[in-house]
């Protein structure tokens, strides 16, 4: 083989034109051109030798720079490991980077492509099938220190923190690796739009162990989405950069199974239209009493997108009620949130939510799941309690790799004299971090979070905490 090599390199030295007029410097550029195309082959040789677990018995190469042309093979491997997602147009909205990356979970129209993963990075074809996959997540360790009870040791939910406690003094450290996930993605043309499927977990699944816990499990055709996974009411894209899980409870956030349809009205204008699982959470119940759930949740929504960020407006309605043995009673609820996110400047981002209503405990962070849509009263009657919140965030770029969040949140609850006095009432929020990503697969940081409690009897709790994260992304 190294022969054939030898021959092919004397063939193209004979071959190349030498006329009389010819310089003597020409045919020195001709020979130098003739050695760097040997040397590269012979490297090549050798690399395949190596690869065969042949000795490789090429002597050592002249010391002769090598032309650019001669690693040419290089950029042809780099463009065939990529693989391009058919049919699935560019983000619309302005690049962000996210710790806990919500954007990527969420579904979009035709299952198009996110702020934080603008180029779908990671998949790979299935052969002899149009399908292609991608396996991501990361591995996360956070490490909390409480400068007194905070309730939830794992994520910061201020609706949890202690008032009044005998321990509420008691300091805390705590380090648990519950945040990492683990997701696996498909994706293929069909003749009725991309179908996308989706399934995420992660450890949060109980809060004394490390039970795995289904986050995301939806598949999507064109426009038309079915399975488990965020709500249609909550704006992911809008949610701000923390290390802390939780964030700010006055956020609308909530993991429901439904059903939606989006209708593209061009231009980055979409209107969808849900139908989520219902669940009745109240106050008041007793023995004799049960929630019931009549008709599904309903969601609209409407959003605008632009290359500035972009806009939400998304409304609820609800049907609450109980059956007891005496009696029953329903409630019509529902609220809205406007949402959204505004380039400032190169990098830097503007992140904001506001929502109001009644009985609209379970789609915000801070309540779900706290038994606080409605209240049965003394005289048996179903009150949909009122509520109102909201948060902002700035996201600062010091540099490509360091970067800041500035967040305040808070969430209000109306007084209510059929609740009980250590019920919630407010609950504010407030983060400031430092997060450093030195590569795109590595981020660590610090964070300082604030929160405050206020019951409905006026009595009040607070606690800081220091959190410190190391995170490592499987596909970035």
């Amino acid at each position: 083989m190294r022969c054939s090599v030898l021959v092919l390199c004397i063939a193209v030295l004979c071959a190349a034109p030498v006329h009389a007029q010819d310089s003597a410097e020409a045919l020195r550029q001709d020979i130098r051109a003739v050695r760097q195309t040997l040397q590269a082959m012979e490297q090549r040789l050798d690399a395949l030798e190596r690869a065969e677990g042949r000795p490789s018995t090429s002597s050592p190469p002249e010391v002769v720079a090598v032309a650019p042309t001669a690693i040419a093979p290089a950029a042809t491997l780099s463009q065939a490991a990529s693989t391009s997602v058919p049919g699935t147009g560019q983000a619309i909205l302005p690049p962000r980077d996210s710790v806990a990356d919500p954007s990527s979970a969420a579904s979009r129209p035709d299952s198009a492509a996110g702020p934080t993963d603008p180029e779908l990075k990671g998949f790979f074809a299935i052969p002899n099938t149009d399908t292609l996959i991608r396996i991501g997540g990361y591995a996360k360790l956070d490490a909390i220190a409480d400068a007194r009870a905070a309730g939830d040791e794992d994520q910061f939910v201020t609706s949890s923190i202690p008032v009044g406690s005998a321990h509420r003094d008691a300091s805390n450290f705590n380090l648990h690796a519950k945040q990492t996930r683990f997701s696996f993605e498909a994706r293929r043309p069909t003749s009725r739009g991309n179908l996308r499927f989706y399934l995420e977990n992660d450890f949060f699944g109980s809060s004394d162990g490390y039970q795995f816990r289904l986050r995301h499990a939806y598949g999507q055709l064109g426009n038309t989405y079915a399975g488990y996974g965020y709500s249609s009411f909550m704006d992911a894209d809008s949610l701000p950069d923390t290390l802390d899980f939780a964030g700010p409870g006055g956020a609308g956030y909530l993991l429901v199974a439904g059903i939606h349809h989006s209708f593209g009205l061009g231009k980055g204008n979409t209107l969808t239209v849900a139908a989520e699982d219902p669940d009745s959470q109240l106050a008041g119940t007793t023995d004799d009493t049960i929630a019931v759930n009549r008709l599904p949740d309903v969601t609209l929504t409407a959003r605008m997108e632009r290359d500035w960020g972009h806009l939400q407006l998304g409304a609820v309605a609800r049907s609450l009620g109980y059956d007891g043995d005496q009696q029953d009673d329903r409630r019509f609820g529902g609220g809205a949130q406007l949402s959204g996110s505004a380039s400032v400047g190169e990098r830097d981002l503007l992140l904001f939510g506001l929502l109001g209503g009644k009985g609209l405990a379970r789609y915000t962070a801070d309540l779900t799941g706290s038994g606080l849509d409605a209240v049965i009263g003394l005289d048996g009657r179903l009150h949909a309690l009122s509520l109102q919140g909201g948060f902002v965030g700035y996201t600062h770029y010091w540099s490509p790799m360091w970067r800041s969040n500035l967040i305040y949140g808070q969430l209000t609850m109306a007084r209510n004299a059929a609740l009980a006095a250590d019920a919630f009432r407010q609950s504010r929020y407030g983060v400031f971090n430092l997060i450093w990503s030195p590569a795109p697969s590595w981020t660590m940081g610090m964070e300082l979070l604030y929160g405050q409690l206020e019951q409905q009897d006026g009595q009040r709790g607070d606690t800081m905490r220091l959190q410190g994260s190391l995170q490592y992304n499987f596909i970035k």
